[in-house]
């Protein structure tokens, strides 16, 4: 991160505020000047406005791509090079409100809307107080929200006409696209393949959903069946159906693979099961891709589509096993933590479960539930909080009981440029890891390694850098402190022995079952596979953070027009689902603009 990179914290600021703060005041007087310097055209005026250190994060809106500026060289750039081209004007007043997450830190948080030559936006901007008494915005957010002429068919744009009798046919047609190929062929039936296809469908865009497995939600319901989510339920609903209110906090996997099979229904989606797609090749004489498809009888068909989305997640690569040397002398099993079902399995053994992250802590405690001896070895440090005490802390006040529509809880969270929310994160980490201590210090005395995160920032960046590296606890780390789960750690694997595992210090492991919670290898294996070299060759990479501090690859084209990658948690999902089907809707319609490749400038 750039020096730069730091909190606008009022000592910082060198400002004061006042205990009665108008905050609409001082946000219809920043608009106000604001609108005044975008209309002239006034670039040097804009960017007057914003702070030296500030961020200008676009989602999609004047960039038709992911991009995040810091510092007053770069967002002057990107102003001179898109402002005009892409017509930014009617600005309208929504709402401001003060926001003080801690006493130091204190800003008007700003909403506004806007549009350009063919899209409705809305503008999330936190301006704060400077020196003179005047505000300035230290993050400003352009988020795509609509194409203009093309709403989504919703609320009071739903259909008005009666269907007396004719719904059950029409509907079959429909799912059996028995008058012609989709537009969008998505491949997965996860919450980003429904996602995305719920929200083309309210956009017009035909699609279709192809999964190998024979039910919707097997991604979640075959998983070992101690899994369960440790994200809490107000971060996790799907678009425009939320989740009832009776549900847990925290939700089974089989239950959320219940009702995602239940939202593909009564969403009426596209989903045909036990299918998988074999080939896909972009016809350049027609822009459309060819695609073939089998189905569980062995039949196939030929569909021509305008895109294709892999919606596979980050467990699309192959499993990620190492190859340790004696494998082919071990008495005993050894498997992936995709493979392992439940603890029952293996009453009355030994195990090992190599890794120590999300996985390896949720089985190992289904093993000691049901009196298996387990062992957890632990490769690198482990990242290591309690929902308990951190979920309120990071989730609170947007995805809790009593906050905001999701839609609105999106908008606020997405508008702060990920490495800002870095700054964020290393504060609220150490307050958890205070609020966690008598946990952390008894993982401490079991000899159990523990680390802060990326920079001391906590789960997310591990998360957005390596998709793993942490575990959020509901229960496991107490019994590893009890010396129920046991743990193994400061060596390597040398070799498999006929009994077990041999370490690099010389220490051996009796085993007769060896668990590997590793994850997986790339995840652009399948477009590969399915898209051929010469496609899969200019695939970017997906996932982990860009110079700028944004997701690579996913949610936009991978390197051939119509190719895209759609994926993230529910939170995730259910957000940008609607940016890819806002970029694929204007494709449709002609209306797409042209990608600012431009590179960043750094502050």
């Amino acid at each position: 991160m750039s020096t730069k990179h730091a909190l606008p914290t009022l000592d910082r600021l060198n400002a004061t505020v006042p205990d009665d703060l108008d905050a609409q005041k001082v946000g219809q007087d920043w608009l106000a000047s604001f609108t005044k310097a975008v209309e002239t055209n006034d670039i040097d005026a804009t960017v007057a406005l914003i702070h030296p250190d500030g961020w200008w994060r676009d989602l999609f809106a004047l960039t038709w791509d992911l991009r995040t500026f810091q510092g007053s060289a770069g967002i002057k750039q990107f102003l001179q090079d898109r402002l005009e081209t892409e017509k930014f004007s009617g600005f309208k007043f929504v709402e401001a409100a003060v926001d003080k997450p801690y006493p130091d830190l204190l800003w008007v948080r700003l909403h506004f809307d806007f549009e350009t030559k063919v899209a409705l936006g809305r503008v999330t901007a936190l301006l704060v107080p400077t020196a003179n008494g005047e505000w300035k915005s230290f993050v400003l957010c352009t988020n795509l929200e609509n194409l203009k002429g093309y709403p989504e068919r919703i609320g009071e744009l739903r259909s008005f006409a009666p269907n007396h009798g004719k719904w059950q046919e029409q509907r079959e047609r429909e799912q059996a696209f028995a008058d012609g190929d989709p537009e969008v062929l998505i491949i997965g039936a996860g919450q980003s393949g429904l996602d995305l296809a719920a929200r083309l469908k309210n956009l017009g865009v035909s699609n279709l959903i192809v999964e190998k497995q024979p039910r919707v939600g097997d991604q979640w319901r075959n998983r070992y069946q101690a899994l369960c989510l440790h994200d809490p339920i107000w971060f996790n609903q799907l678009p425009y159906l939320n989740f009832p209110e009776s549900w847990p906090t925290f939700i089974p996997a089989r239950k959320l693979a219940d009702w995602l099979e239940f939202y593909a229904s009564i969403m009426e989606l596209n989903v045909w099961n036990s299918t998988a797609v074999t080939h896909a090749q972009r016809d350049e004489a027609t822009n459309k891709w060819v695609v073939t498809v089998k189905k569980e009888d062995g039949s196939e068909r030929i569909l021509r589509v305008d895109h294709v989305v892999f919606a596979l997640g980050l467990g699309a690569g192959s499993i990620n096993v190492p190859n340790i040397p004696g494998k082919e002398d071990f008495q005993g099993q050894v498997l992936h933590s995709t493979q392992h079902h439940r603890a029952t399995d293996h009453l009355g053994k030994k195990v090992v479960i190599v890794g120590a992250c999300t996985s390896a802590h949720d089985i190992a405690a289904d093993y000691v539930e049901n009196g298996v001896d387990v062992t957890m070895f632990q490769r690198s440090s482990t990242y290591i909080m309690t929902t308990k005490e951190g979920s309120p802390r990071l989730m609170k006040p947007l995805y809790w009981q009593g906050g905001p529509a999701p839609e609105v809880a999106d908008r606020i969270a997405n508008a702060t440029p990920i490495y800002f929310n870095k700054l964020i994160a290393q504060r609220q980490t150490a307050e958890i890891a205070e609020a966690d201590k008598d946990i952390l210090e008894g993982l401490k005395r079991v000899g159990y390694n523990l680390n802060m995160g990326d920079d001391g920032s906590g789960f997310l960046f591990l998360a957005l850098k390596r998709a793993g590296g942490y575990y959020l606890d509901v229960g496991a780390c107490q019994l590893i402190i009890d010396g129920k789960i046991k743990i193994k750690n400061n060596t390597q694997i040398e070799r498999f022995t006929p009994t077990g595992l041999k370490f690099t210090d010389g220490s051996e492991l009796q085993a007769d079952v060896v668990l590997f919670a590793t994850g997986f290898g790339d995840i652009r294996e399948p477009i590969r596979k399915i898209c051929g070299d010469e496609v899969g060759d200019k695939v970017p990479p997906i996932w982990g953070l860009n110079e700028e501090g944004e997701l690579s690859g996913t949610w936009r084209e991978l390197g051939t027009p119509g190719l895209w990658y759609m994926m993230g948690n529910l939170a995730w999902s259910r957000f940008f689902s609607k940016h890819v089907a806002l970029q694929i809707k204007a494709k449709q319609e002609g209306v797409f603009g042209t990608r600012y490749s431009s590179p960043p400038i750094k502050a």
